[in-house]
């Protein structure tokens, strides 16, 4: 997240946006649906966990293509 925001810092590109809402988007729901299966034992949440991990790879897409424009 921080990599993306340093992106957007340095460039008005929109895929360090892309990627700093593909990283916030992929930690709330990763890591929001894992956290919530622990501690209330509902497994019906497992579905979401992959949509997470997606995101975490939109995120890293983003930041390729934003570093790409900067060279």
């Amino acid at each position: 997240l921080g990599l993306a925001a340093h992106l957007s810092g340095r460039t008005a590109s929109t895929a360090a946006s892309v990627a700093g809402f593909g990283f916030l988007a992929g930690c709330a729901l990763f890591s929001g649906s894992l956290y919530t299966m622990a501690l209330t034992g509902v497994r019906a949440l497992g579905a979401v966990t992959p949509l997470g991990g997606l995101c975490f790879l939109v995120g890293w897409a983003g930041v390729v293509v934003a570093s790409l424009k900067l060279g």
